[in-house]
């Protein structure tokens, strides 16, 4: 017996990819091609006759839609774990969109903004209405979801505070919230990457793309990058929120990106959060990122708000919990359906 028949053979969905050419996207400030190529996910059996609830999911930073839907070494990749789930009456069939949102600073947090690109328009003015035109779609928010973790976790979270009426339920796996347990303590480590450079930051960008050997402490900075091209966007440049020489906080800038921290933003976001059916969160309470004390925190502000949610603490980290789609799934079905 082969060791690779490991996996439990179930009817199989198929991958369909479209290529999407986006106006939102294009002559974006990085450069990055606005012609994307966009999976999609289509249930076994699936009837052009009949219509399907769908679901859009968010690749974490350092991935994409391209990276989520292809083969894993070990465990399930996303279509593997939707044929099963469906397989086993879990979750019934639902199409599920993974779009390609990938930038030359590493990932997206996939908010508008001048210094990446436009991708919170790119996703819900031009992906939804060009899916729900070409395949068999139950249309409308009430029948729409969203999910993803890690930069996608926040993402759905902030979709649905800033597309109020749009979602009918998300998911938030260890989204990123709590902004100044999560970010602030890599501050010196950043500015430590960027030391080799003399601060200049397109210097090391334009090296990290050279590099023969990507190292993990040069990861870390390039996401600092992205995260203030995307929270405190600069005319001219990218804007740390801290001095490269002493660390000292930028007060200006660091409240700039403070006022994108969910935990901040759940009292406007209100309108939204409320019109959900659904809102699912979990995080790994051995988070190493300390994710978990931000999702408390933004369950504490839920609560005052009486926003109906679920939150649930496992034991896990950040790594390797995609499990964790085995609740979240049925959940979002259950909703949208």
């Amino acid at each position: 017996m082969s060791v690779f028949n490991h996996k439990k053979a179930y009817p199989k969905g198929q991958l369909k990819s479209f290529d999407i050419s986006s106006n939102f996207l294009k002559d974006n400030a990085l450069g990055d091609p606005h012609q994307r190529q966009l999976t999609v996910y289509l249930p076994p059996g699936y009837d052009q006759a009949q219509k399907y609830p769908v679901m859009y999911y968010l690749a974490a930073y350092t991935n994409s839609g391209l990276g989520v839907t292809g083969w894993r070494n070990f465990g399930e990749s996303i279509p593997e774990r939707l044929d099963r789930l469906i397989a086993e009456k879990k979750l019934g069939p639902t199409i599920m969109v993974f779009p390609d949102c990938f930038t030359s600073l590493g990932g997206n947090q996939y908010l508008d903004s001048p210094a990446i690109g436009l991708y919170a328009s790119h996703i819900h003015k031009e992906i939804i209405p060009f899916v729900e035109s070409a395949l068999a779609i139950k249309t409308g928010a009430r029948h729409r979801a969203v999910l993803g973790k890690s930069s996608g976790g926040f993402a759905a979270m902030r979709f649905a505070m800033d597309f109020p009426r749009f979602w009918g339920a998300i998911a938030n796996h260890s989204g990123d919230a709590g902004f100044e347990v999560l970010y602030r303590r890599d501050f010196p480590a950043v500015a430590d990457v960027l030391a080799d450079f003399n601060g200049d930051i397109d210097k090391f960008v334009k090296r990290f793309w050279r590099a023969k050997k990507i190292m993990g402490s040069h990861i870390l900075a390039l996401m600092h990058i992205c995260l203030a091209a995307t929270y405190d966007p600069q005319e001219n440049g990218i804007r740390l929120p801290f001095d490269l020489n002493t660390c000292a906080l930028d007060e200006e800038a660091w409240q700039q990106w403070l006022r994108h921290d969910p935990v901040n933003r759940v009292e406007q976001g209100v309108s939204g959060l409320t019109a959900l059916n659904g809102l699912y969160m979990d995080c790994g309470f051995r988070d190493q990122y300390f994710i978990h004390y931000g999702m408390r925190e933004l369950v504490q502000k839920l609560e005052n708000h009486k926003i109906k949610h679920i939150y649930e603490e496992f034991n896990g980290s950040h790594s390797g919990i995609d499990y964790r789609l085995d609740e979240s799934l049925p959940y979002l079905y259950e909703k949208i359906q």
